[in-house]
């Protein structure tokens, strides 16, 4: 990447876009509700589980002018999410700027792992064990969706969950591929500890992108 362009992505004024998308919102608190999402290339996290792992290499992904991106959500939603790969290894501010002069509410799916830029209407935590969140991250948390993948993972469920805000809503959300086996667990861990609610990934069981 030329230096030039370099620069600019770093300073959050292009974005290497990997896809854009009009759907709607099957994971979480907004769940059902319809929204554009920008889905940001760039993750140093390595989930072994992630199911956009060609997300995770950022050259791949062509350095996009922010300006392009907001006309284009600007055409079918005022719900945008903002994900990834991880976003907030860019710097969000100028895209979350531009979006809000637009009048958008904007979400963002996070693992935090670094500093929080942008402004949001809503932050989803989404905190892995390889690189934990930002303190910063987890007093903006609007909710906290911890992923199911093997019993050890309700015990770092319960670390993440003494971390944030007293208004956060806790999330467990079975791993895809494990959801037969887990989805069991979490039920039972959810009704013996009330604080906490079942999240699914809707959109798959609809076939929806």
């Amino acid at each position: 990447m030329k230096k030039e362009v370099q620069d600019l992505v770093n300073a959050g004024v292009m974005l290497p876009l990997m896809e854009e998308f009009y759907t709607i919102q099957g994971e979480g608190f907004h769940k059902g509700t319809a929204a554009y999402f920008i889905r940001v290339g760039g993750c140093d996290v390595g989930c072994h589980w992630c199911d956009v792992k060609e997300s995770w290499n950022a050259d791949l992904h062509p350095p996009t002018a922010i300006e392009s991106i907001v006309e284009n959500a600007a055409k079918y939603s005022k719900t945008i999410v903002i994900t990834g790969g991880e976003p907030l290894t860019w710097n969000m501010d100028p895209l979350t700027e531009m979006l809000k002069s637009q009048g958008m509410q904007i979400h963002i799916e996070t693992s935090g792992a670094y500093k929080l830029t942008g402004t949001w209407d809503w932050v989803c935590l989404s905190p892995k064990k390889m690189k934990l969140p930002t303190k910063e991250v987890y007093k903006a948390a609007n909710e906290l969706k911890v992923i199911i993948f093997n019993k050890d993972d309700f015990r770092f469920a319960e670390e993440q969950a003494a971390k944030i805000n007293e208004n956060c809503i806790l999330y467990l959300q079975p791993e895809w591929s494990k959801r037969d086996k887990m989805v069991p667990l979490i039920v039972d861990y959810v009704m013996q500890n009330p604080q906490w609610k079942v999240s699914l990934q809707t959109h798959k069981y609809l076939n929806i992108p």
